[in-house]
């Protein structure tokens, strides 16, 4: 242990001449204010809604059930599509939307795609099905599904499983790294 060394009287007027005079405190409480309440993402809960309204709003027209789906982020390279089919990347997790009604799976995917991204597991699947028991409605769960992926600015791209994989009734979800 290093021994302490002896200020000199030289540096001791040295630093009182460097702080100044000094006053002597009275009272050893501190005033705190109370922490702001936290920020409400008024605009993002909103957005989410409204996302929520139009994935609700189906139009039996745009899917069917043996359709395959297929999306890429503007701006990104058509050939993730072709690797998302090809097996390319690793699925890290799987969302299984079979018997719920739309309102929860709509709500499951979101919650889905935000915690895996947040785990920074990129690449996840989720299984809608075919609809093949949805009645004259069609595949309402793929539908919605489709129209979800496609309005949120994290998927990079999204594509019809491989048929081992769930085929038509299943997406593989390719999700945009979160920014340092």
């Amino acid at each position: 242990m290093a021994k302490k060394r002896e200020v000199t009287s030289e540096e001791a007027a040295l630093f009182r001449a460097a702080i100044g005079e000094v006053v002597p405190v009275d009272d050893d409480h501190v005033e705190r204010r109370a922490e702001p309440p936290a920020p409400i993402p008024r605009q993002s809960r909103a957005d989410e809604r409204e996302v929520m309204r139009e994935a609700m709003a189906a139009n039996p027209s745009l899917v069917d059930g043996a359709e395959e789906l297929a999306y890429v982020h503007e701006g990104a390279s058509r050939r993730i599509l072709r690797k998302l089919g090809g097996g390319d990347y690793s699925v890290r997790d799987t969302l299984d939307l079979h018997e719920m009604p739309a309102a929860l799976a709509a709500s499951s995917i979101a919650t889905f795609l935000d915690e895996n991204r947040r785990g920074d597991r990129l690449c996840v699947r989720i299984v809608h099905g075919k609809g093949l028991r949805s009645g004259p409605e069609g595949p309402v769960l793929k539908r919605m599904t489709d129209r979800m992926l496609r309005q949120r600015g994290d998927v990079l791209a999204f594509r019809s499983a491989r048929p081992a994989d769930g085929g038509a009734g299943a997406v593989i979800v390719l999700l945009k790294p979160r920014k340092p």
